[in-house]
Formats: structure tokens, sequence, C-alpha cells
């Protein structure tokens, strides 16, 4: 009985001994304190390298994005692209439609608009006789395409908005000034082939094409409009007074034809009577007679009277 006691406290000794040793802290030893702060060191470093690594990929593939974006530039239709050069300056051939490519940073792309844009603009001007007209004037306009270089180093990209005001004013009071105010209405086509002519002439110092140049509006001041207006009507009036005095001559001369044809009928009746009698006049009497009886019959308020002159000492006679 004693000998199990034994065998059983010796037991649970052991297995206290080993859980003891299996949960309980390692001491460290200071021989290892070196190694393992060294350890602790290199993997720090290890993961710095691999953060720096992933910032480099990601900082390489934005520049690489940004450079090929740089890189690219886009012509759509009708227009051209004109290169400058940090170290040549403007270059001398146009690029057409369709994606290109270019050295980023060192050169840049500018976009010109070829196709044909209208533009509209008003001068107002004196004419020949002294008087203020406003005109509006409307064109259709592009570049011409080999010489964009030169469009635009010496006029930039707004080329049309920088010319054509100018140089048209200055045509349209040119021109306008070699007619009277009313030439302006009555040879308008006339000053419209002028204006036209003039104005391409002018553009084409600029390398500038002009399609189409008319006149879509034309106005005068107040007080030519108003004298305009009395003119016209005066000249109403006197054609009016034509048409009277016209009138009254015509009348004048019906009367006079009247005049003759009633007197050469009185002739005639005249030579007729002379020769054959009264009898055709008497006839006549008896018919306008026996009209003026029907007609006289028919209306209810004609009471006919006997033509004896003691009428009324008859009625006296009666009562």
């Amino acid at each position: 009985m004693s000998l199990l006691r034994s065998a059983k406290s010796h037991y649970f000794s052991l297995t206290a001994t080993r859980h003891f040793q299996t949960f309980s802290p390692r001491f460290i030893k200071a021989e290892e304190i070196p190694y393992i702060g060294d350890r602790l060191k290199a993997e720090s470093i290890e993961r710095g390298n691999k953060i720096f690594r992933r910032f480099g990929y990601c900082l390489l593939a934005a520049i690489g994005f940004i450079t090929l974006r740089k890189s690219l530039y886009t012509v759509h239709g009708g227009e051209r692209a004109i290169l400058f050069d940090s170290f040549r300056g403007v270059l001398d051939a146009t690029v057409g439609e369709g994606t290109h490519l270019l050295i980023p940073w060192l050169q840049k792309s500018f976009i010109l608009d070829v196709r044909t844009r209208p533009h509209t603009f008003s001068s107002v001007s004196g004419t020949k006789d002294l008087q203020m007209v406003r005109l509006t004037l409307r064109v259709l306009s592009h570049p011409e395409i080999n010489c964009l270089t030169d469009i635009f180093k010496t006029l930039g990209q707004e080329y049309d908005e920088k010319v054509l005001p100018s140089i048209g004013n200055e045509v349209l009071k040119t021109v306008v000034a070699q007619f009277n105010a009313d030439q302006l209405l009555i040879e308008r086509s006339h000053v419209s082939d002028l204006i036209r002519e003039s104005l391409i002439r002018r553009a084409k110092d600029f390398d500038i094409v002009l399609d189409d140049v008319a006149i879509t509006h034309l106005s005068y001041g107040k007080q030519f409009s108003k004298a305009v207006e009395q003119k016209q009507v005066a000249q109403q009036e006197a054609e009016r007074s034509k048409f009277v005095v016209a009138k009254a001559e015509q009348e004048r001369r019906a009367a006079v034809l009247r005049a003759e044809g009633e007197s050469e009928s009185a002739k005639l009746i005249s030579e007729a009577t002379a020769v054959a009698g009264t009898g055709l006049i008497e006839l006549r009497k008896i018919e306008a007679a026996k009209d003026n009886a029907v007609t006289l019959c028919r209306n209810e308020n004609v009471m006919y009277v006997p033509s004896d002159n003691n009428l009324l000492f008859g009625f006296a006679a009666g009562r």
C-alpha cells in the first residue's frame, strides 16, 4: 500500500514538472541578444525594400502613362496640326487627320480649323451725298492650307477674328463712299460685286480664302428714311393728280363728242322733217305718252280727274 502511494506521488510530480516546463516563459540568454537584434533589423530593412519597390513600380507606371498620354495627339476631321519644337521652333510641315506621336515636353501641337466658317460684321459708312448708311456683311472663309504655318506664325490660331473685321470695315467704307444713298438700293447687285472683289483681294494678302460675300442688311438714318417716305408720298400725290387731270380731259372729250353727236342728230332730224313732214315726231309723241300712261297706271298714288274746268262746281251741286 505504501509502495503504491509512493509511485502515484512520483508520477504526479513528473507530470507537473513537464507542464511547467512547457507553459513557462523561456528566458533569453545574454549571448543570444545580438543575434536577435540583427534579425529584427534585417526583417525591417526587407519590409522597407518591399514598400520602396512597390512605390517605385507605381511611380514608373504613372510616369509611363503620363508620357504615353503626352506623346499622343489627335487631329479631327477638317483640322490640321502644327508642331512647335523647343529647339527648332515652329515646324514647316503640317500634320493631317488622325492620331500622331510627338516628343513630350519638347514638342507641342496646335490645332487649326480649316473648314469654311461664317463671319458677320457691321459698319456705319458715309455715302457720296453725305448720308450715313449701316451695312451688315456676311462672309464664308477658310485658310489657305499650304500657308498654315505662316498664318500661325503671324496671326495665331484666331487669325480670322483678327483680320476679317478690319479689312471688312475698310472695304465697306471705301465702296459705299462711291455711291449716293439711293444708288445703293437701285444698284445693289453692282455694289455687292465691288465689295466682294475688293474683300477677296484684301483677304488674299493674309492667305485667307473667301468662298462667299453677301450684304444681308442695309439701313439708313432716321432723317433720310423720313425724307424718302415724304418723297414717296409726294410722288403718289403727283400720280394721283395726273390721273385726275387725265380723267377730266377724257370726260371733256366725251362731252364734246356727245354734243357733236346730238347736234348732228338734231340736224339730220330737221332735214328729215323738212322733207317728209312732222308725222314721225307725232308718232314719237304718241309712243312717249303711251309709255307714260303705262307707268302711271301702275302707281297706286296717282288719281285721274276729268279735264272739265267746272269740277268743283259739280261737287257743290251734288250736295
